[in-house]
């Protein structure tokens, strides 16, 4: 199983580091992740195997989304099931 985590919000030093150390400590293993920096506004979309989570979804998505505020920025996480249907044409 994998999951889809966006990250928008004002570039500060930190942030993917702070994600995937997140990601890590839950043992969500990051797959990809694509990240770029505009006018300083930070985005970075990145792809995680959550197989082997140690926690349940809905508490590793809350986690991230604390670890946002602390960087103040906006994560959110998308399960991968979700993802398909949202995006199936």
């Amino acid at each position: 199983m994998k999951a889809v985590i966006t990250v928008i919000g004002k570039d500060t030093v930190g942030i993917l580091a702070g994600v995937a150390g997140e990601c890590a400590k839950h043992s969500a293993n990051v797959i990809e992740v694509t990240q770029s920096v505009m006018n300083d506004m930070f985005a970075m979309i990145m792809m995680v195997d959550i197989t082997n989570c140690t926690v349940p979804f809905k508490n590793l998505a809350e986690s991230l989304k604390e670890i946002g505020k602390e960087y103040g920025v906006m994560v959110h996480v998308t399960h991968e099931e979700l993802f398909n249907t949202m995006y199936r044409v």
